[in-house]
C-alpha cells in the first residue's frame, strides 16, 4: 500500500469548516525546505485531492504552511494588525507507507493539529 497526505481546516470559532484558505507543503531536508504541493481548501474545509498523493508519496519531514491570516480577516475574526495567527507552520514527520491525515483547528488566538485518519 502506497501512503499519502491529506489535511483540512476547522474553524472552531465559527464552528465550521474553513473555506478558501491557501496551504503549502514543503518537504524538508536540514535547513532546506522545498515546496512540493500547494492547495486552495473548499467549503468543505478540505482541498479537492490529497495534497501528497501516492504517486508523489516519499517518507520523511514535512511542513505545512496554512495561510490562515486573510481568511481570520474576512471573517471579522482579528481586533488588528499585525494578526496573532498568520501563517501557521506545521512540521511533523511521516515513517511508513499508509495515510497520514494533518487536520488544523484553528480560531484567531490558538490552534491544534494531531495524526488524524
Amino acid at each position: 500500500m502506497a501512503g499519502w497526505l491529506s489535511t483540512h481546516i476547522l474553524d472552531t470559532a465559527r464552528g465550521c469548516p474553513a473555506e478558501g484558505i491557501k496551504i503549502a507543503l514543503y518537504r524538508v531536508s536540514g535547513n532546506s525546505h522545498r515546496k512540493i504541493a500547494e492547495a486552495v481548501t473548499n467549503a468543505d474545509g478540505r482541498t479537492d485531492a490529497p495534497i501528497l498523493p501516492e504517486d508523489k508519496f516519499k517518507t520523511g519531514e514535512y511542513e505545512l504552511i496554512f495561510f490562515a491570516g486573510e481568511y481570520l480577516r474576512s471573517n471579522g475574526l482579528t481586533d488588528g494588525e499585525p494578526l496573532f495567527l498568520d501563517a501557521i507552520p506545521i512540521r511533523f514527520g511521516m515513517n511508513e507507507e499508509s495515510h497520514y491525515h494533518v487536520p488544523l483547528l484553528l480560531s484567531p488566538y490558538g490552534y491544534s493539529t494531531y495524526r488524524g485518519s
